[in-house]
């Protein structure tokens, strides 16, 4: 034998080494692999050395020749999976070497021999761990996907059922994905497994029923539909999630029943949601178990209480978890300072007496805004994520946000490259702070907020250009005219009508929105009008006749309407016949919104008794409207107070 206390110096340089590798000898190739075997396990340096010196190949020539021994193939596989278990990079280098496909060959192999299959299998495990391990050669084959879970049955070892396992657990990335591993048997063998009385054999398993779950209401239903042994697979979850279990068990059970809650399977009013996975989930975020569990208990239990507010009121006063999560913000790791966050987010979304709650712990609020500046995109976005919850409440905008001004880290996040992601929560949440009664509202827009709001609009995102609207629309309501002004030159009349056009109806409302809060005011109406009239009345002959639905032509209506109100605009409405026709035809409309909408416009045009309104009510009754609002009246029912509404618009115009 080799000494083996030379193998540092053997594999860096001398030939020798690696001639040996090459040898004809059987003997003198398996005494070199086993020096590369105890050289590579634990250091990263050595796998790499390996990879960089192209021994890689002669591995793999190793496995893909018959007449090789047995002992020098299983040598060769544990060096791969050594390898595998390296550096992102090394693994990546093994997957460009196609050992994949060659490992997978190998375990279908008719007559394999189970140590083959066994070190094949924690090789492959290794490597798809990492995203880009080619999985698709899983499914490319139908036979391959039920070959492997034939592999772990109940009379393999326990290695090799905990690696398939594993191995099946990255395998869930897509709908079409979790489909095919359902339409393989996985869900009975993963009941098998989760049944035993090996954690590690559970472990795996739970993780990669929860993956196949994850927003896949076919697949949750299948699972709730599912027995073994006499027992249905949800009450065995739940069984799991007993204090006598591993925390790592009783975890990732949980996320099997928060997964299948939230496909849409189980309701939040189920006893197992409500009395069993949530408690268990507040009970891991306590200081009595590892940071990893905690961290993740936290962001499972986020997502668990996400969408509804009786489970996020529960979940507040369940073990004190809003002072364990307080707690893990002191972590220095950025997991648990994630978890942490993304759980207050979800437990503040809707009530306004647990964001106080969250908002008076103490500390609590200088940890978020440290959140904001953190190393960890991740945490950043956790924090942003939490800041938002809370920017709901209207008090705390007028009180602590404005003592910590939240704006100024709110608005360095825009700065740079940040993500869409960051971007879209950044942005919503900067929607909140231009409300109008934020006293945020002012300094933000001596900051640039208008300009940068502005070219949020043009963004490919429709959430950032749905954003960006938004927040000018809130910046817009009952501004000064100042203010309006600015919105309307950074924006351009131009950028409005491309807005009025867009391929997201919600971008389209906001934008009306936006248009209604300008137009608000009779002073401020004229001013705007009396520059951009001609673009103001194309947008809302744009929008009448466009597909939208009644929601948004209603909006258009309403702004008409503020227009029509004003003494000095009332002719920019009644110059416009397209939109004039458009009303008549609106008040015999089918639908309610549109009826309502066209009799406030016609309203305020015949309202007042000035010297132009005898011309007006001609106009309107030589275009039919007259005969429009009787038709209108005859249909309607006399008790309404609409019928009132239409007979003192008629009234107005001279008629009874």
């Amino acid at each position: 034998m080799m000494d083996t206390s030379s193998c540092l110096m053997e594999i860096d340089d001398p030939r020798s080494y690696i001639d040996k590798l090459y040898s004809d000898d059987n003997e003198e190739c398996h005494d070199a692999l086993v020096i590369l075997k105890n050289a590579v396990i634990g250091s990263n340096r050595q796998k790499g050395a390996v990879i960089s010196q192209g021994i890689v190949p002669r591995l793999i020539a190793f496995l893909t020749h018959d007449d090789v021994p047995l002992n020098i193939r299983l040598d060769s596989i544990i060096v791969i999976g050594s390898l595998a278990k390296g550096t992102g990079d090394q693994a990546r280098a093994l997957v460009d070497y196609n050992i994949v496909k060659i490992l997978l060959s190998l375990i279908t192999t008719q007559n394999a021999d189970k140590q083959i299959i066994e070190v094949c299998l924690c090789a492959l495990k290794s490597i798809f761990r990492y995203p880009f391990a080619p999985t698709g050669l899983l499914y490319s084959n139908v036979g391959t996907l039920s070959h492997l879970l034939s592999l772990a049955s109940p009379d393999s070892s326990l290695q090799t059922q905990a690696c398939v396992a594993n191995i099946l657990v990255p395998l869930c990335q897509s709908y079409n994905e979790q489909m095919i591993l359902c339409q393989a048997g996985a869900i009975h063998f993963l009941s098998r497994m989760i049944t035993t009385q090996h954690a590690d054999l559970q472990i795996p398993a739970l993780k990669c029923l929860a993956a196949m779950c994850f927003t896949n209401r076919s697949v949750s239903d299948i699972v709730c539909a599912s027995n073994f042994e006499g027992k249905s697979l949800p009450d065995i979850l739940t069984s799991l999630l007993s204090r006598i279990c591993d925390s790592e068990v009783q975890l990732s059970a949980a996320r099997c029943l928060t997964y299948i809650h939230r496909s849409g399977t189980l309701p939040p009013s189920d006893n197992r949601i409500v009395y069993k996975t949530l408690p268990c989930l507040a009970r891991l975020c306590t200081d009595e178990f590892k940071e990893d569990i905690r961290a993740t208990s936290a962001e499972t239990l986020a997502y668990l209480a996400e969408i509804d507010t009786q489970l996020q009121r529960l979940a507040a006063i369940s073990n004190h978890l809003i002072t364990s999560l307080s707690q893990l913000l002191q972590s220095t790791s950025p997991l648990p300072r994630q978890g942490a966050f993304r759980c207050f987010a979800s437990l503040g979304a809707n009530d306004e007496d647990i964001r106080k709650r969250i908002i008076e712990t103490k500390g609590l609020m200088e940890k978020v805004l440290e959140g904001l500046g953190d190393v960890s995109p991740d945490v950043r976005l956790a924090a942003v994520r939490c800041l938002h919850s809370l920017s709901r409440s209207v008090q705390q905008l007028r009180t602590t946000f404005q003592d910590h001004s939240v704006w100024k880290p709110l608005m360095a996040l825009l700065t740079g490259s940040p993500s869409n992601e960051l971007l879209t929560v950044v942005t919503s949440t900067i929607c909140n702070l231009l409300l109008e009664f934020s006293p945020a509202k002012e300094p933000m827009l001596d900051s640039g907020v208008v300009e940068m709001l502005c070219k949020l609009t043009e963004n490919a995102d429709p959430a950032l250009r749905l954003n960006g609207s938004w927040a000018l629309m809130n910046m817009a309501f009952q501004a000064e005219q100042h203010v309006k002004s600015k919105i309307i030159d950074t924006l351009g009349t131009d950028r409005i009508l491309q807005l009025l056009n867009d391929s997201d109806t919600r971008v389209i409302m906001k934008t009306l929105g936006l248009l209604r809060n300008l137009l608000s005011k009779s002073l401020h109406i004229d001013n705007i009008m009396s520059e951009h009239s001609a673009e103001v009345m194309q947008a809302f002959n744009m929008v009448l006749d466009s597909p939208h639905p009644a929601e948004v032509k209603e909006q258009a209506l309403c702004i008409i309407g503020n227009i029509a109100a004003g003494a000095q605009t009332k002719d920019y409405v009644m110059e416009d016949e397209h939109i004039l026709r458009r009303l008549g035809e609106f008040l015999v409309h089918r639908d309610g919104k549109l009826q309502a909408g066209a009799l406030l416009a016609i309203g305020n045009l015949v309202h007042r008794h000035d010297s132009n309104a005898i011309e007006r009510h001609a106009r309107l009754k030589e275009l039919g409207i007259v005969n429009k609002l009787e038709e209108l009246l005859s249909m309607t029912a006399k008790e309404t107070e609409f019928y009132e509404e239409i007979r003192s618009v008629i009234k107005q115009m001279g008629y009874s």
